[in-house]
């Protein structure tokens, strides 16, 4: 055995030491690059086995000498000069199961991590080693490694390798179930909401910060109200909007209370303090939300969590999930909801809703974990009670064990000094909580309620009950027959189960219907605890052959009432029930459903897979057996960290035996951080290596989890472990800190007989070549086609994306899957032709794309019976922060039929690379990232300046000419345009005129400016419009301007020849840019040849005339070559017709529009056209008072008539990727000053980090005088609109219309059809005043429809919408109407008229996207209290509108005057601005 001796390096310090191993060739002439040593010391041959890949030798290491990067060695106890054993090992026998990957603060998409995963196949990791994958531009860390059934500290990933990817930036919704139990105690005597915010979150948020997370996070404390009321008549007509009726007949209200809305934070702990106040006042004011003065209301309570609002919840957190693709950041991965509850996971639900939410959950891939503070049942958990419509008391409950719900049990640490005891079950209570109601009913109607209620109270109840706990003791207390097969433990359960509930007892006599359910208190929901399971008695008998022989003989010992005889009723056929006791004797056929997780699991010492918060108990005297077999290593006191907080509890037990707690995975709790592992003392397995015999002996009976195994059990996430009562659930908290991504890989496939039976296959082949071949010619700009195999992985890619999965398989299935021949002994095909075979799964759907030469066939295989789609349609109240009051909404929800994918236009969107033909549709989900360009203002510091907000007009300083160069410059940067030549210099930055208007700088004597010119490397732009010499108004050198060195002005009568040919000079003239493909030569953009032309014409002329006059002529004409189009002045390209054909840069024009507009972004400037014409001024008189009023948005005036164009986009500017990425980008057809300009960047086969790359670019060269934010895709987020979310609301903000003297309407002196528009102008004054600026959208709905005038503004800081509404017509907005069955519980109607102000006023909505930690950062440093900026502009604009301090009409009489003195000056006054009312 051949020592070595270990020095160490630091990587990057040395060039030639880049590697994390380096050693000499001349000692290993048989090693090669690529192959896997193992490292150890020799004394320790079970000690830390490092195993490392050699990447480089190096001769200048020395002979018997290794050097290994000393970060590496100090992780892994290697002393520096220490002798070493190195050896060469075969890289399957150090192969990994699976391995976890964590990363941050990026976007990774799902086909992102298939090439990661295939970048890190056949290469060598270890703990904590930093992956950086530049060509895709990820990076990520190894967290932790699986093999052979233990964690291991280095190995190899194979192609068989499962990666899990783990996020610590992911978007996590927090749902705090406020149901009744909250306000119970627990064995501690703590409250529940105490163990959950002090207990539960505490720890969680430390969590967080430890492990560095930087999750996006909201909070939602939810509750559902029960009214005790029998028909729709009791309640008062405010209340009816929202009320919903359960399936007994009740009445309910659900009540979401959003405490904390898409906010990251460094410390969470400061939240805790928020939740504790919400608390306190949160359930009287739930339960009193709908008193008023003089209104009786029925009696409120509040629902117990089993009866909760569980699977609404879940879907609300879905409905925005969904929609992941429209709000794409680039700062997060992974979406997880966590719903807290003080119950003990079992719920009580809707068959057709936990249908809906189980598709959606698994389908979407989404995360969910269920918390419960309560303590553990003594039955498997989670537990979905279905609602049971059958009232006789034969029919049996129904259950389902979701598998889709990861459920995790809290527990505080504390200790009772005088027991080791835990409570699994809570005792019913008596007595002192009937009174609770006893004074609720006035009237005669309400008492005789009343007293048919308390016909059950507690003495009654005692003597009617169904059950004779006498006979029940005598059983108990005898001695066992001696041949009984039953344990004790047997018959405990069995009776424990069989007590009938309170329910069924009110069923049986038949006056269930004078109970009012909602009077019914604590009592009953005590007494139908989950623990006690109502009708498992019938299951039981169905089960267990026992049980009945133990009623007969319980009804035979005592002349015990008839009722018990009915233990064994008859079951309903066809349906095998389950028994929460005994779920292991159900499985079930294993589905892709099923399996759609499992890789995410490590594989136990068993071979099953495993859940590592779940602890087994055992007795201490069989842990020699335990040790033998390698089933489990007991868990005693190698934890390094409190992974489970249950763990130092012990487990007493009646006859002595001292229980150990024992996980059923391998050791070692590593401790959570991940920057650093410290080792304990003890030898921890994890780091142990096991020697070569190990290695290749793995036991024999481990399951072989193909698809062949077709049964899994019913319980657990995993299907694979058994479910028994000493299995103890702790917390997963690493689901709950680094959420798992949905894995890319799963191993479901239905046998060739199911696939025949039960789906329907169809196919198409695709030939890129020939496709490419055609599109090539056609394309207006040659790109390069992808290769048949960039196609097929493309489509793969595109597959994975939308959430399918990749099938591995352990036998490849036969080639003739699927097609029609019956014959199995086909002669197989030569294996040599199919290159390669993909198959991909998501729900019931199979995709099998197969390769063979350049045809690509795709067979798609989906159920012959769907499911058919259902629609739930959903009413709450919520209250979001900020706003006053509980809201109503309304929303869907609805099954996606992925059936229904058009994949064959997104597959031949792939090949043709994204040609015009196949565009991307809305139900193709392509990812987008919409942005507004906005002036920059430094808002916030005037702001604190003064005490107001509504400063705008007076402060904003004009630079409208800096802001349109910035923006061409921009739009060049985007289009990837460089000029000819660059301009001069400009020498310094100039002061810039603030508090004036432009038109001051454009009096005729400072027409012609000296103006230092900026140089942007290579995309030079011209400069600001002002220096000194414009201000003190002196006249102007001729000499240099904008960058084109002045050298002629023309003489007022120069004919547009002689025009033309100073402006086609190379060096004085327009200036073109350089020879770019699809091009023409000598192609300038119209805002420069205006601005070139304005500085050497004398004022007389209008320089938008001479170049229409130039294209008349066929001088000039539209770059594509199309004569027709007029010329638009701002950022659209023309080109010198009169060129020398036989120059050899000569490139002609394309002739097509359609194919040139596909690839160029051409932007007309409206709004400012003052830069390059002297106009005569306009009226100071605001909008809302002029005779005629100006037009809302350039919509009307623009040349070509739509708001909006899309162009083709390269997005891999520096060429990184190794894929092909293209998108598209859409943008406002105009620029307008004062209007803000919206940018979408549209994709689908791009890679998040690359795109995230090219926007960042753009926002750096945006940066001067303009600044590109984030905005989300519905920024008002209305309630009852399809697309949004269910948890954002607007605030509305009513304006004060009567406050002029003597209560005078406004606008009294213009026409009645005018007044309602100038209502809306004076709103819109109202939001300039506060820096608001105009968006301008697509209009939403056909023309047909009456809908009302809707505009919707931005704030200039980005971090407010407002949107105003005309209120005169009292129009409702009709619900979607969906085909799908509608499933509804709303008692009141459809008209969602709720939603549309019929009062004059503004909605005003937050921006969510602004990317900050936490957006509110902004605060106003010299205010009082700090106050926040966006709270206060709120504040503020509530202020102005509700006319405090009379502001408003202070507003009113300024504009009248400014009126009044327009009238009686003839002339025209000198400060206004023609873009807006200022």
């Amino acid at each position: 055995m051949k020592l070595y001796k270990l020095n160490t390096h630091t990587r990057g310090c040395n060039k030639s030491y880049d590697a994390d191993l380096v050693m000499n060739l001349k000692d290993h002439p048989n090693a090669n690059v690529g192959d896997v040593v193992e490292i150890y010391a020799p004394d320790e041959e079970n000690g830390t086995h490092l195993l490392l890949q050699i990447t480089e030798f190096n001769g200048s290491c020395g002979r018997d000498v290794i050097s290994i990067e000393s970060g590496i060695a100090n992780a892994f106890k290697m002393r520096q000069y220490s002798n070493v054993v190195m050896r060469i090992v075969n890289p399957a026998d150090v192969a990994l199961d699976s391995i976890e990957i964590t990363f941050k603060d990026q976007y990774m998409g799902r086909s992102e991590m298939w090439r990661l995963k295939t970048y890190l196949t056949d290469t060598c990791v270890y703990v904590n080693k930093k992956i950086d994958y530049n060509d895709m531009q990820i990076r990520c860390q190894v967290y932790e490694m699986w093999s052979q059934g233990e964690r291991v500290a280095s190995g190899v990933i194979t192609e068989d390798t499962k990666i899990v990817f783990r996020s610590s930036t992911s978007m996590v919704y927090l749902f705090l179930q406020m149901s009744s139990e909250m306000w119970d105690f627990d064995i501690h005597g703590d409250l529940y909401f105490e163990k959950a915010v002090n207990g539960f979150l505490t720890e969680l948020f430390q969590k967080w910060r430890k492990l560095s997370c930087n999750h996006e996070v909201t909070i939602v404390l939810f509750s559902r109200t029960f009214y005790a009321a029998k028909c729709l008549d009791e309640f008062p007509e405010h209340m009816r909007d929202c009320l919903q009726q359960d399936y007994k007949g009740r009445f309910y209200e659900d009540f979401y209370r959003v405490a904390i809305q898409n906010e990251r934070c460094d410390d969470w702990c400061t939240v805790l303090g928020q939740l504790r106040k919400l608390f306190t006042s949160y359930q009287a004011t739930v339960l009193r939300y709908h008193e008023r003065e003089h209104m009786k209301i029925p009696p409120a309570t509040n629902s117990s969590a089993t009866q909760g609002n569980f699977l609404e919840v879940l879907n609300i957190s879905l409905n925005t999930f969904e929609k992941h693709y429209l709000d794409r950041t680039f700062d997060r991965t992974g979406q997880l909801s966590v719903v807290i509850t003080p119950g003990v996971g079992v719920f009580s639900v809707d068959r057709e809703l936990t249908n809906i939410t189980k598709q959606r959950i698994i389908d979407n891939g989404v995360g969910s974990d269920l918390v419960c503070v309560g303590e553990q049942p003594l039955h498997a958990v989670p537990l979905l009670k279905f609602h049971n419509k059958d009232t006789t008391l034969t029919s049996a409950d129904d259950y389902s064990l979701p598998h889709w719900i990861n459920l995790s049990f809290y527990s505080t640490n504390k200790k009772i000094a005088y027991s080791s005891f835990i409570p699994r079950i809570k005792l019913p209570l008596f007595g002192s909580q009937l009174t609770l109601y006893d004074g609720a009913g006035e009237g005669g109607d309400g008492e005789e309620n009343e007293s048919h209620f308390l016909s059950c109270n507690q003495s009654e109840y005692k003597h009617n009950s169904l059950f004779d706990y006498d006979a029940y003791d005598e059983q108990i207390f005898q001695p066992l027959p001696a041949q009984s097969t039953c344990s004790l433990q047997r018959v405990v359960r069995a009776k424990k189960t069989s007590v009938p509930s309170l329910e069924t007892y009110a069923y049986r006599n038949n006056d269930w219907e004078n109970l009012t359910p909602t009077q019914i208190p604590a009592m009953r929901r005590k007494m139908s605890d989950p623990d006690i399971h109502h009708g498992t008695s019938a299951m039981l008998a169905a089960l267990q052959p026992d049980t009945t022989n133990l009623s007969e003989s319980l009804a035979s010992e005592k002349n015990s009432r008839r009722t018990i005889v009915s233990i064994a009723p008859i079951v309903r056929p066809g349906r095998a029930l389950i028994n929460p006791f005994d779920p292991s004797q159900v499985t079930i056929k294993l589905t892709s459903n099923r399996r759609r997780w499992t890789h995410i699991f490590p594989k136990g010492p068993t071979g099953v897979l495993i859940q590592q918060h779940h602890y087994q108990a055992v007795p201490a005297k069989t842990t020699q057996a335990c040790q033998q077999r390698p089933l489990q290593q007991i868990q005693n006191n190698s934890q390094t960290g409190s992974n489970n907080n249950n763990e130092q509890e012990d487990y007493g037990c009646e006859n002595g035996e001292q229980y150990d707690r024992v996980s059923t995975h391998s050791l070692l709790s590593k401790s959570a951080s991940s920057q650093s592992f410290v080792m304990g003392e003890e030898k921890i397995d994890f780091f142990k290596r096991r020697q070569n015999s190990l290695m290749n002996a793995l036991p024999a009976n481990v399951p072989n989890l193909t698809a062949t195994q077709a049964k899994s059990y019913l319980w657990g996430a995993t299907g694979e472990q058994e479910w028994t009562p000493a299995i103890t659930t702790g917390v997963d908290w690493k689901s709950l800190t680094i959420p798992a991504c949905l894995p890319i890989t799963t191993d479901y496939f239905p046998d060739k007989r199911s696939l025949n039976n039960d789906y329907v296959i169809s196919d198409y082949t695709l030939l890129p070549d020939d496709v490419n071949h055609d599109y090539a010619q056609s394309r207006a700009v040659y790109r390069k086609p992808l290769s048949t195999e960039e196609v097929c992985k493309e489509i793969v890619s595109q597959r994975l994306a939308q959430g399918f999965q990749l099938i591995v398989v352990d036998e490849k299935p036969p080639t003739a899957i699927g097609c029609s021949s019956g014959s199995a002994v086909q002669p197989v095909k030569p294996p040599c032709e199919i290159n390669k075979e993909y198959l991909l799964s998501i729900g019931r759907i199979f995709h099998k794309i197969s390769l063979t030469g350049s045809v690509i066939t795709v067979t798609g295989y989906r159920p012959r019976h769907p499911y058919p789609p259902i629609n739930v349609d959903y009413r709450y109240r919520f209250h979001a922060p900020q706003h006053e009051t509980y809201e109503i909404s309304g929303v869907n929800f609805t099954t996606e039929k992925l059936e229904n994918f058009n994949w064959n236009h997104m597959d031949l969107y792939i090949c043709t690379r994204g040609d015009v033909d196949y565009p991307l549709m809305e139900s193709l989900k392509y990812w987008r990232y919409r942005m507004y360009l906005l002036p920059r203002e430094n808002i916030v510091s005037k702001i604190a300046s003064c005490q107001r907000c509504d400063i705008f007009p007076d402060v904003t300083a004009d630079n409208t000419r800096e802001q349109v160069e910035d923006f061409v410059r921009l739009i060049e940067a985007v289009s990837k345009l460089k000029r000819q030549f660059a301009r001069r210099a400009r020498q310094h930055d100039t002061p810039r005129i603030t508090e004036k208007h432009h038109n001051q700088l454009n009096s005729p004597q400072q027409s012609i400016n000296v103006r230092p010119k900026l140089e942007n490397g290579r995309i030079p732009r011209i400069f600001p419009a002002t220096d000194a010499a414009a201000t003190a108004g002196l006249a102007a050198r001729d000499d240099q301007d904008d960058g084109f060195p002045v050298d002629i002005k023309f003489s007022p009568n120069a004919t547009l020849v002689e025009i033309f040919e100073a402006m086609k000079h190379p060096v004085t003239g327009v200036g073109y840019f350089s020879q770019t493909q699809s091009l023409p030569s000598c192609t300038f953009v119209s805002y420069d040849a205006l601005m070139w032309l304005k500085t050497r014409l004398n004022n007389g002329r209008h320089p938008l005339e001479l170049l229409e006059a130039m294209r008349k002529e066929r001088m000039i004409c539209h770059a594509s070559g199309d004569w027709k189009k007029p010329v638009v002045p701002g950022f659209v390209f023309y080109y010198v017709v009169q060129q020398d054909k036989n120059a050899k840069d000569y490139a002609p024009p394309l002739g097509d529009y359609s194919a040139f507009v596909n690839e160029w972004l051409e932007i007309e400037f409206q709004g400012c056209s003052f830069l390059w014409y002297d106009e005569p001024l306009t009226t100071p008189v605001p909008n809302f008072l002029r005779d005629s009023p100006a037009p809302q948005s350039w919509t009307e005036t623009c040349s070509n008539k739509r708001v909006y164009r899309q162009s083709h986009l390269e997005i891999d500017v520096n060429q990184k990727s190794d894929r092909m990425e293209w998108g598209h980008v859409k943008h406002h057809t105009v620029l307008q000053p004062g209007f803000a300009f919206e940018i979408v960047v549209e994709w689908v086969t791009s890679s998040g980090p690359i795109v995230a790359d090219l926007i960042g670019g753009w926002m750096r060269k945006a940066n001067q005088f303009n600044f590109l934010v984030s905005v989300p895709a519905d920024p008002m987020a209305e309630p009852f609109t399809k697309k949004s979310d269910p948890l954002r609301g607007p605030i509305f903000i009513p304006l004060c219309t009567t406050f002029l003297p003597n209560g005078a309407a406004l606008f009294e002196e213009f026409p009645e059809e005018s007044r309602s528009d100038r209502m809306l102008f004076l709103q819109e004054a109202i939001l300039a005043k506060f820096g608001f600026l105009p968006c301008v959208l697509e209009k939403k709905y056909s023309v047909g429809k009456d809908l009302p005038k809707e505009y919707q503004y931005v704030h200039c800081t980005g971090n407010m919408f407002a949107l105003i509404r005309c209120a005169t017509n009292n129009y409702q907005v009709e619900s979607p109407i969906l085909q799908e069955a509608n499933v509804t519980r709303c008692v009141y109607g459809h008209t969602n008229n709720t939603n549309v102000p019929k009062k004059v006023g503004f909605l005003w909505a937050w921006n969510h996207m602004i990317p900050n930690k936490k957006w509110k950062a902004q605060t106003i440093n010299n205010s009082a209290d700090g106050e926040l900026f966006q709270l206060k502009m709120l504040k503020d604009f509530r202020e102005f509108c509700s006319n405090s301090d009379q502001r408003l009409s202070t507003f009113w009489s300024q504009s009248q005057e400014l009126k009044r003195k327009a009238q009686k000056f003839e002339f025209n006054n000198n400060n206004t601005d023609e873009v807006k009312p200022k």
